[in-house]
């Protein structure tokens, strides 16, 4: 059995689709109803049950009593997928605290909250998963998305922390984080922005499905962390070996790079303290420019396969020299 959190739209909507199936029971978890109802549709459609809960994943006993609800309807918790998320596009010190609250609690918090009900059900049992969606932001932060980079940092160390306790016990219990490109989801659409321009991923974007799929395999396997799209490998690499290379050049693209021309409605709603009604599905108003593809993530995916061949490469380039020896 799986659940997801910030099943209704965007990235959460498209793992629901991805893990459906007549063998998998579903547990999906966003604030939009109508986003659920429409998610619900669709995975029942492939064949899953489904309990579709409205929930805000900042309220730590609403969680706990979800996950008690969803295993009493379907069983044991399998899987875990902590996504949902909400954010605020503008310069810091327009960000007013109320709202750096509550981006905090909801991205961050939500998933510890959400990870800590997973894990009073796991750790009796000695099995299970918990996959955390991080983002490249996690390792480097970018302008204009102060409190969703301090969000996604602090679940990196509390990942980070958690592992350690988790190997300390000796537990089977598995923990990882799934770090994401630039995607074409509707947050755009519904995120509060404090900025004259209309907000947008930044450059190269990928489909939800493409985010989907690593979190998929990620919670399929036992590998600490999975990275998704060439561009989160060399935003973490390029911060590594030249952060101050990074910040140069951030603070002169990433503030133009995550604005269109087009002006933000004055009245655009915002799903920060309320959901927006309606169902938003799972993808954006950047489909003209999504990648439904990521030969990164392929080959992160089929390294054993990759690594065997290149075995195999070795062997016969081996052979062939001592037959010409010979």
């Amino acid at each position: 059995m799986v659940v997801v959190t910030g099943a209704s739209a965007g990235v959460g909507r498209a793992v629901a689709r991805r893990f459906a199936g007549p063998d998998v029971d579903l547990g999906l978890i966003a604030r939009t109803r109508e986003g659920l109802e429409g998610a619900k549709r669709e995975v029942e459609a492939a064949g899953s049950r489904v309990l579709a809960l409205a929930v805000d994943v900042s309220d730590h006993a609403a969680v706990e009593q979800a996950a008690a609800v969803v295993e009493e309807a379907f069983g044991p918790i399998d899987v875990w997928v902590n996504n949902a998320m909400v954010t605020v596009f503008g310069f810091f010190d327009d960000v007013e605290p109320d709202e750096f609250r509550r981006a905090t609690e909801v991205t961050y918090l939500g998933a510890v909250w959400g990870t800590r009900a997973a894990l009073r059900r796991m750790l009796p049992r000695d099995r299970g998963t918990i996959v955390l969606v991080g983002s490249a932001l996690a390792y480097r932060g970018i302008p204009l998305q102060a409190p969703y980079c301090g969000a996604k940092h602090a679940m990196k160390g509390f990942f980070e922390a958690l592992r350690c306790e988790l190997r300390n016990r000796g537990s089977r219990v598995h923990v990882t984080m799934v770090q994401l490109p630039g995607l074409n989801t509707p947050q755009f659409d519904h995120c509060r922005n404090k900025l004259a321009r209309r907000s947008r991923p930044v450059a190269p974007v990928f489909q939800p499905e493409v985010a989907a799929e690593g979190i998929h395999w990620a919670a399929r396997h036992r590998r600490a962390e999975v990275v998704v799209g060439g561009p989160t490998v060399m935003t973490i690499w390029g911060n590594k070996l030249g952060p101050w290379v990074a910040e140069r050049y951030l603070a002169k693209t990433a503030v133009k790079g995550q604005q269109t021309a087009d002006p933000e409605p004055p009245d655009a709603p915002d799903n920060l303290f309320d959901p927006v009604p309606g169902d938003p599905g799972a993808h954006g108003r950047f489909d003209a420019e999504g990648k439904r593809r990521s030969r990164q993530l392929w080959f992160t995916t089929h390294r054993a396969v990759l690594a065997a061949g290149a075995l195999a490469g070795v062997g016969t380039a081996v052979a062939t020299a001592v037959r010409g020896r010979a």
